[in-house]
């Protein structure tokens, strides 16, 4: 079985195919993309795959009124959501998120990666309470080694998250197998799965670091 076949065989991976989110993907990867325009298309991803990484939040119906008559209708139920993003890269989707959901509260989780073993190790951590009852979306545009988002999703499940489901732009095959091992039942969503990390675990083709393009750093 090829490796993208693998992948898409996975039954909490799902790969989201639009045209206009590939397009924008492509966009992404372009090196001559400067920081105003990828902030600004890391955002309207975001808000492309959180469309379809929501489509089964629960509703209830409620009454009210129109210009017209009273009626009723349905409105988004439970517990509002909490979006985590993984520091700093994940920030650049939050916006994006907010914009779906505006009531929803944010998070953050602080990682940062051994530049010679790859590994990631936390360094901050702040959930918004009651964490249990929330759906939890958790941010990161790549997937790379897998460990930074496989270890802030423990966290939050250490810390009493039950819903949580995972949200990347472009993930690697070993980042996805890696997660996927350790978190089984959380559900990803993806705009792209790339061929594979190089040696010092960048996504190839990719987009370089995400972080410093959205941020304008080095």
């Amino acid at each position: 079985m090829a490796a993208n076949d693998h992948i898409k065989s996975m039954k909490n991976v799902t790969i989201l195919e639009h045209p206009l989110l590939k397009h924008k993907i492509s966009i992404l990867r372009n090196k001559a993309t400067g920081t105003n325009e990828f902030r600004a298309i890391v955002e309207e991803i975001a808000m492309l795959m959180g469309y379809e990484a929501l489509r089964d939040l629960p509703t209830e119906d409620v009454e009210i009124e129109t210009p017209i008559e009273t009626c009723t209708a349905p409105m988004i139920s439970g517990k509002k959501m909490a979006i985590i993003p993984i520091l700093r890269a994940g920030l650049g989707m939050v916006s994006g998120m907010l914009a779906l959901v505006p009531s929803a509260k944010v998070g953050h989780i602080g990682m940062y990666r051994d530049e010679e073993t790859h590994e990631p190790h936390e360094y901050y951590c702040k959930l918004p309470e009651n964490i249990g009852e929330r759906i939890v979306v958790v941010v990161d545009p790549m997937l790379a080694t897998g460990g930074s988002a496989a270890d802030a999703v423990s966290l939050i499940k250490k810390k009493g998250g039950k819903s949580v489901r995972f949200m990347c732009i472009i993930a690697a095959p070993e980042g996805l197998r890696r997660f996927t091992e350790a978190h089984p039942d959380v559900q990803i969503y993806v705009g792209q799965v790339d061929r594979c990390l190089n040696e010092n675990a960048y996504i190839c083709p990719g987009l370089g670091d995400a972080g410093d393009r959205i941020f304008g750093t080095r």
